[in-house]
């Protein structure tokens, strides 16, 4: 469905049906931002309750983890994103001529 990291094809290479019509936009933005923040939060949270690392430590290794895990959701979820519009037929999907 991806031709490159978040962009998506104009239409499927394996049934051509045309993905040009969807409009993502910021959804996948948000929800990896939600998704990130409610699994590091806790994280976060237990490693400096449980360790006392000092805070500058603390915050590179959970910003490399933020932005690990941020970088691995994001094109899943614009696929997601894009998937939920074809089957809910949004945006011209599903039109026929």
């Amino acid at each position: 469905m991806l031709r490159g990291y978040l962009k998506v094809r104009d239409t499927c290479a394996v049934c051509h049906e045309e993905l040009h019509h969807h409009r993502a936009d910021d959804g996948p933005a948000y929800l990896t931002i939600l998704i990130v923040g409610h699994l590091m939060a806790p994280v976060i949270l237990w490693a400096f309750a449980t360790f006392r690392p000092d805070p500058l430590v603390l915050a590179s290794i959970f910003s490399v983890g933020c932005v690990g895990l941020s970088l691995y959701l994001l094109p899943r979820l614009k696929g997601l994103m894009v998937a939920l519009q074809w089957a809910k037929k949004m945006h011209g999907f599903g039109a026929k001529g």
